[in-house]
């Protein structure tokens, strides 16, 4: 059986598109293919996944329109059995799939329309409105697909009574990729973040932290800025002669930035698209065996203190985050103990080899 994941907006080896969930369907047997827009060429995965590119936009607007025609093309030109749709823009193209007789599942990695209300380019009542305008259009759309995944419990939950089947399929890290033998007494006096880096994901305020820090603790930052005007205000502090800026890294180069660092960084701001989130980066912490400082959300807490394997902290308060990176810092002892509750989490609960038997068997009964 031949399955096809569309993206105009991933990259290639995205962590839970290709990484995931096109290298386990290739591991079940499934013969797959994955269409981007990165302008890097088509190629062949050492995985055996065929990834066909149709180049890479010119900007936003492209990419929303450009680029989405180019990956419905090559969709079409691959008659496929099964498609899996990844991104926002896509859905028209899934509901052409479905016009010619497609079975096509659709996968939402976020709620789209509180994203759209975080989006720090639109003006606020543009915001409301785009967002009020999409809800509508993609309560209608996902009733014509064979499924929906929802990459939280909060996604899938909003789906379930619209759609013939909604499956969540969790963005949890694969066991054993982040683990590091370098022991506690190896690591450096240092932090880390990885990700998007943007100030909605609370890097001014961390910044600040670091510079607050009684340990002058380092920030281990790795990824790349989102905006210009993040990136600016971030590097205006004074707190940016702590950060360790290493830009983005492949996944044995996170897995050494976390083996050396004391604690994992997620402190994003209080909105609507960051409060019912599973951000991937928290337990890639935890999987990595270092504790977590993260924002004092309800679900976030419940994992976080439920798990014994962190701290919870106001994003909105650069004090509050201070002290608890000097907490773990002064702490060693404590903080490991938190970092293997983390990974103890992880191998019985949070980790992507029970989540994929989901997303097969739901491969699987759509193509019988």
């Amino acid at each position: 059986m031949r399955v096809v994941h569309l993206t105009s907006a991933h990259s290639r080896f995205d962590t839970r598109i290709f990484r995931k969930m096109c290298n386990s369907s290739v591991e079940a047997g499934y013969s797959v293919s994955q269409i981007v827009a990165d302008g890097k060429g088509n190629q062949t995965s050492e995985s055996g996944v065929s990834i066909v590119d149709v180049g890479r936009p010119r900007g936003r607007l492209d990419r929303m329109f450009g680029a989405t025609r180019k990956v419905r093309d090559a969709a079409l030109a691959l008659n496929a059995d099964l498609y899996h749709l990844h991104d926002p823009e896509l859905i028209p193209i899934g509901l052409t799939l479905k016009r010619r007789g497609k079975r096509v599942v659709f996968d939402f990695h976020e709620d789209v329309p509180k994203q759209l209300l975080s989006k720090p380019y639109l003006n606020p009542v543009v915001s409301r409105l785009l967002s009020w305008i999409f809800a509508r259009y993609e309560a209608w759309a996902v009733t014509k697909f064979d499924a929906i995944i929802g990459a939280t419990p909060t996604i899938t939950k909003k789906f379930s009574d619209r759609v013939r089947r909604a499956e969540n399929i969790n963005n949890f890290p694969q066991l054993g990729e982040l683990e590091s033998s370098l022991p506690w007494d190896g690591k450096a006096n240092e932090i880390a973040y990885v990700g998007g880096i943007s100030a909605i994901r609370g890097i001014v305020e961390l910044v600040e932290a670091v510079e607050n820090t009684k340990s002058r603790a380092r920030l281990n930052l790795v990824g790349d800025f989102g905006d210009s005007d993040s990136e600016r205000r971030a590097k205006n502090q004074i707190g940016w002669e702590q950060v360790n800026p290493v830009g983005f890294l492949d996944r044995a180069g996170v897995r050494d930035i976390l083996a050396r660092s004391v604690a994992g960084m997620v402190t994003f701001l209080p909105l609507p698209n960051h409060v019912d989130a599973q951000p991937n980066k928290m337990f890639e912490y935890m999987s990595a065996g270092i504790p977590v400082i993260a924002s004092d959300f309800p679900l976030w807490r419940e994992i976080i203190v439920g798990y014994d394997c962190g701290i919870c902290v106001d994003p909105q308060d650069p004090a509050a985050i201070a002290a608890a990176i000097d907490t773990l810092l002064s702490d060693r002892a404590r903080a490991e103990q938190l970092g293997r509750n983390g990974r103890a989490a992880v191998q019985a609960v949070f980790n992507w080899s029970r989540e994929k038997e989901k997303l097969l068997q739901l491969y699987k009964e759509i193509l019988a």
